[in-house]
């Protein structure tokens, strides 16, 4: 999608042909489309100067507390770029990652259905879901003890769901 962004700041949607605002930019990008945005009169780009705009005015802006963004004004354009380039960069990696892994090991949690799903505090920033059903039993009857932990197991679950209601 390509958006003009004119000398009075306002951005304009060649797609849809209308002007649209900062908060709508930020819908489409959310939504999955890719933008470039251009100075209107001499075509120089300004999609990496409009996104930083639309992360650091909007609801995110109050995560970055004043000390540490003087700080970063302090640091100068070169720690600045080495920071975000490497540190932030490294931290988004490392969160992915986690939220990746933790998604693929949802099946595996012996209590996945009880408070580990989407709505979970515990899941909220790793926009959790909910696991998928267990496997039917095995048609063989499972070892004694197995079959007596999975029954205390079962057990335990009702209790919980009973003191939940």
């Amino acid at each position: 999608m390509l958006v003009k962004k004119y000398s009075n700041r306002r951005l304009y949607d060649t797609e849809d042909s209308r002007y649209i605002t900062l908060d709508e930019l930020a819908d489409k990008i959310r939504s999955g489309v890719d933008v470039r945005i251009v100075d209107a009169q001499s075509g120089a780009d300004l999609t990496q100067a409009t996104l930083v705009q639309i992360i650091l005015e909007g609801e995110t802006a109050r995560l970055l507390p004043v000390p540490l963004l003087l700080q970063l004004i302090r640091l100068g354009d070169d720690a600045l770029a080495e920071f975000f380039g490497r540190y932030v960069g490294f931290a988004l990696d490392m969160y992915l990652a986690a939220k990746y892994g933790l998604q693929q090991a949802m099946p595996f949690f012996p209590f996945g259905g009880m408070g580990m799903g989407s709505g979970s505090p515990w899941m909220r920033p790793f926009g959790g879901s909910p696991p998928s059903p267990p496997a039917p039993a095995p048609a063989e009857p499972p070892r004694d003890d197995v079959a007596q932990l999975r029954r205390e197991l079962d057990e335990l679950k009702r209790d919980l769901k009973k003191s939940r209601k």
